[in-house]
C-alpha cells in the first residue's frame, strides 16, 4: 500500500559535492530513518523540482543515482518508487562520508597473556626461500588420491558424513588409526582410546586443559616447543626446564627435580626432540617411565613426525612401552598429507579421552566428518602409507642434498649432525659469529631462518639454526645456502682448512 510523503528534505548546505549527490543523500537518510519505506512512490521529479526551487534536470539525475544504486526502482508510467530490495551497504558514489571502522581497541580489559604468543601469521616475502621448522613439502601431498576419497565419500554417504558426529571423531578413522598405531609403533590402543583433532596443536591445548590445575608444576625440555609452552602456560602450569643433550632429555634432572617438588607432567619430543633432532636413548626412556610411574606423573610424548625416519627402523614411542597408563601420546597426520589439512590425534586410557572430548567440545562440536572418513580410506587401503614411503625417500635425499650443501658452503662456521629422521637439521653456529646477525643479514638476501632463541625456555638460547628441509627442492636448498654464506656477517670468514 502506497502513502504519501511528507516532504522534510535535509539537504546538506555545507557540503562541496553537486546538488543532485546532496539530494540523493537526503532521500537515502528518510529511507535509512524508516521515513520512506519499500515500495513507496517518490514525488515527480516536476514536482519536486518546484517544491524545492531547483531545475528538473537536478532531480532528474538524483533519482537516476538512486536507481544506479538500488535505493529506488522506475516503472514506465507511473514514476519512481523507492527498491523492495534496499542495498545492504551506503552506496558508493554518494560522497565523502567516512567509512565506518572498528575500534583500535576494545572499551574492557584484557589479561594480556597473547602478548606471550609468537606470531607466526606474517607471509614470507614474494621470492624469499623459507628455512621453517620442519614442514613438509605441500607440493607432495597426494592430492588426488585424496579429492578422489574426500569425492566417494560425499557422493556415497552424504547423510551420515555431514550429520553431526562423535565429538572423539569419525569412528572409520578411529579404528584405522588405532590399526595403524599397533601395527607400526607398538601401542596396543582401540577405538576408544583414541580422539581425532584439527592438528596436533589443538590435542596439545586440549592434554594442557585436562590435565593442568592452576600452580601445576610441569617439566618441558629446556629447547623445545613453545606453542606446546603457551598451551601449558594457558592452562595455569609453572614451567620447569630440563636441560637437553645429544642423547636427548637428561633423566637425571627430572629425578632431582621430583626430590625437591611434586611435578604434574613431563612434556618430550622423545623420538626427534624438537628442535635438535637427537633421539632419547633407551635406558633413558625405560628411567623416565618408571620415575613417572612412581611418582604418579603424566608423560605426555609428543610424536610430530613418526613417519620420517631414515636410517634402520623408527624407535618405538615411550606409549608402547607404558604398562601403567602414564603416557599421552599425542602425533598428527598433517605432517603426512598436508598442513593445511589440519588432522592429529591424541591416544590415551579411555577415561582420558572422554575428558579431552568433553573439552574439545566446549569450543569445537565436531571435526570435520567427511575429511576424517575420507582419510580413514586412504589409510584402509594402504595409499597414505605408500604416500609416506614415497616422501620419506625424497626428503632423506634432500636432508643429505642440506648436509653437503652446507659442508661445501658452510664448512668452519657452522657444524652439525646429520638427524637419523626428521623433516629438519640443527646447525650450530661457531662462537665467533653473530648468530641474531646473521639471520637479519640472510632476511636481506632472501633467506628465511629462526635462531635457537626461539626454542629456548629461558635466556638467549644456543648459538643454533634449525634447517627445515623438507619444503625445499634440492635446487632451492642449494641456492638458500648460497645465500646463507653471502649473508654471513662480515669479516667472519671461515678459518682454512
Amino acid at each position: 500500500m502506497l502513502r504519501s510523503w511528507k516532504l522534510n528534505l535535509e539537504i546538506d548546505s555545507g557540503s562541496d559535492a553537486p546538488l543532485f549527490v546532496r539530494l540523493s543523500r537526503a532521500i537515502v537518510r528518510d529511507i535509512e530513518r524508516g521515513r520512506l519505506s519499500p515500495g513507496d512512490a517518490l514525488p515527480g521529479t516536476r514536482a519536486l523540482a518546484q517544491r524545492l526551487g531547483i531545475h528538473r534536470n537536478t532531480v532528474d539525475a538524483a533519482y537516476r543515482e538512486l536507481i544506479q544504486q538500488g535505493w529506488a526502482s522506475a516503472e514506465p508510467s507511473r514514476g519512481t518508487f523507492v527498491s523492495g530490495t534496499l542495498p545492504v551497504k551506503t552506496p558508493r558514489g554518494f560522497g565523502s562520508a567516512p567509512r565506518l571502522r572498528m575500534p583500535a581497541r576494545p572499551a574492557f580489559e584484557l589479561d594480556g597473556w597473547e602478548e606471550s604468543l609468537r606470531d607466526s601469521s606474517a607471509p614470507a616475502p614474494r621470492g624469499a626461500l623459507l628455512f621453517n621448522d620442519g614442514a613438509p613439502d605441500v607440493r607432495l601431498a597426494p592430492a588426488v588420491e585424496l579429492s578422489r576419497a574426500f569425492r566417494r565419500v560425499l557422493t556415497g554417504r552424504a547423510r551420515t558424513t555431514l550429520a553431526s558426529g562423535d565429538p572423539r571423531g569419525e569412528p572409520l578413522l578411529r579404528r584405522a588409526l588405532a590399526r595403524m598405531l599397533s601395527e607400526t609403533r607398538g601401542l596396543a590402543a582401540g577405538e576408544d582410546d583414541v580422539l581425532v583433532t584439527r592438528g596436533s596443536q589443538m590435542g596439545l591445548f586440549l592434554v594442557a586443559r585436562a590435565l593442568v590445575r592452576p600452580g601445576d608444576v610441569v617439566a618441558v625440555e629446556s629447547l623445545g616447543y613453545r606453542p606446546a609452552w603457551d598451551a601449558l602456560r594457558l592452562a595455569g602450569a609453572e614451567l620447569v626446564g630440563l636441560p637437553v643433550d645429544g642423547h636427548g632429555l637428561k633423566v637425571e634432572a627430572l629425578q632431582e627435580l621430583l626430590a625437591r617438588r611434586p611435578v604434574r607432567a613431563v612434556f618430550v619430543t622423545p623420538h626427534h626432540q624438537y628442535p635438535t633432532t637427537v633421539t632419547l636413548t633407551a635406558a633413558r626412556r625405560m628411567e623416565l617411565l618408571r620415575l613417572a610411574e612412581g611418582a604418579g606423573m603424566a608423560i605426555v610424548e609428543d610424536d610430530y613426525d613418526h613417519e620420517f625416519h631414515y636410517e634402520g627402523r623408527p624407535v618405538l614411542p615411550l606409549a608402547s612401552a607404558d604398562r601403567s597408563g602414564s603416557v599421552i601420546y599425542v602425533g598428527s597426520l598433517s605432517k603426512l598429507v598436508a598442513p593445511g589439512l589440519r588432522l592429529g590425534y591424541v591416544v590415551a586410557p579411555a577415561p582420558v579421552v572422554r575428558r579431552l572430548a568433553s573439552l574439545r567440545a566446549v569450543v569445537d562440536r565436531q571435526g570435520d566428518a567427511p575429511l576424517e572418513r575420507a582419510v580413514a580410506e586412504l589409510l584402509e587401503e594402504g595409499e597414505l602409507q605408500r604416500h609416506a614411503r614415497r616422501a620419506r625417500r625424497e626428503y632423506e635425499a634432500r636432508r643429505d642434498v642440506l648436509a653437503e650443501t652446507l659442508r661445501t658452503e658452510l664448512g668452519g662456521r657452522v657444524d652439525f649432525d646429520v638427524p637419523a629422521g626428521g623433516l629438519a637439521l640443527w646447525a650450530r653456529v661457531r662462537e665467533e659469529l653473530d648468530v641474531e646477525l646473521w639471520a637479519e643479514q640472510a632476511k636481506q638476501e632472501g633467506v628465511l631462518l629462526t635462531t635457537g632463541r626461539a626454542f629456548a625456555l629461558e635466556g638467549p638460547g644456543p648459538r643454533a639454526f634449525r634447517l627445515g628441509h623438507a619444503s625445499l627442492t634440492p635446487t632451492e636448498l642449494r641456492e638458500a645456502v648460497r645465500r646463507l654464506a653471502r649473508a654471513c656477517p662480515r669479516g667472519r670468514k671461515a678459518p682454512r682448512t
